[in-house]
């Protein structure tokens, strides 16, 4: 099997334009046989063109696909976005297609432009096909939002959402606790470092009681101990906290503006490159020309009051 993410889902659409033996599921789906592929995603495109250089690399069986002049990775319809100007025509385009797009989130990026211009609408379908950390924008609108902001606009979420947890990056609680048995010599001691709170202590626990390994969750600031000068088993799984650092909520909150400075940092950098592109077009209204103006001026404002308290 191919082992990127994109990568991946292209083989799986592949897949399904070529079933020709099941009438009803082409009567079903004709529309989506017939779309369009568009991965619009600058990384996505690089990491592909590395999967196209060393199919040699591919398992066995994807090779074999190959030789009989089946590439997952080149089908038609499958077309790759390279520039920015690209990326936006699949916006004026209401042609039934498929739009792979990045991040994952949807904080930064192509994608964002595209939920901008896809969420209120009712035949759209947005599917998320990886996790979506707490307080992100891809969090909100999987977990049911009736509205997000996007670029400072008030967008409703009117499309068809739906979210596939076979394709996230992430092994799930199995995929964790095999690669844990696959040990010859069983670790003494298990830090979980990532994740939400409610799933460390699941796993954690189902740890604890599988394997009888001792497992620590550690928290912000904490300094441990493993061992001793003489390491043995005892050492090592009675591990020890030496030190920790007491976090205060103004340290939380002023991470927490740097870093939506740096959010919208960037946010403010996509909203120029295609503001400038719409003003330069010569086919722009008027009218949506003092509409883009008069929203810019409100963001002025914003900014402002920001900035005098």
């Amino acid at each position: 099997m191919l082992c990127g993410r994109t990568q991946e889902i292209l083989y799986e659409i592949n897949k399904l334009k070529e079933i020709k033996d099941d009438d009803e599921f082409r009567r079903k789906y004709k529309t989506l046989m017939k779309s369009n592929v568009y991965v619009d995603s600058p990384l996505a495109i690089s990491a592909t063109e590395v999967f196209r250089e060393n199919t040699n690399l591919f398992e066995e069986e994807i090779q074999e696909e190959i030789m009989k002049g089946d590439n997952p990775l080149e089908f038609p319809g499958l077309k790759f976005t390279q520039t920015a100007d690209e990326s936006k025509a699949l916006n004026e385009d209401r042609t039934p297609s498929i739009i792979i797009s990045a991040s994952g989130m949807c904080e930064v990026g192509r994608i964002k432009h595209h939920l901008k211009h896809n969420l209120w609408d009712p035949k759209s379908t947005i599917l998320f096909v990886g996790y979506q950390a707490q307080g992100t924008l891809g969090y909100s609108i999987v977990n049911g939002a009736k509205t997000v902001k996007i670029f400072g606009e008030e967008i409703a979420v009117n499309a068809r959402i739906e979210y596939i947890e076979g394709y996230s990056g992430h092994a799930d609680q199995e995929g964790l606790m095999n690669f844990i048995y696959s040990f010859i010599e069983k670790p003494k001691h298990i830090f979980l470092v990532h994740g939400e709170e409610e799933s460390q202590n699941v796993l954690q626990e189902r740890i604890e009681q599988d394997t009888n390994i001792h497992v620590t969750i550690p928290g912000f600031g904490e300094t441990y101990e493993i061992g001793g000068i003489q390491e043995n088993e005892e050492n090592l799984s009675n591990v020890q906290m030496t030190h920790k650092i007491e976090r205060k909520i103004t340290t939380t909150i002023r991470r927490e503006v740097i870093d939506r400075l740096e959010k919208l940092k960037d946010e403010i950098k996509d909203m120029d490159n295609y503001v400038r592109q719409d003003i330069s077009d010569d086919k722009l209204k008027d009218e949506d020309i003092f509409r883009i103006n008069e929203k810019i001026k409100d963001l002025e404002k914003q900014i402002i009051n920001v900035i005098e308290g």
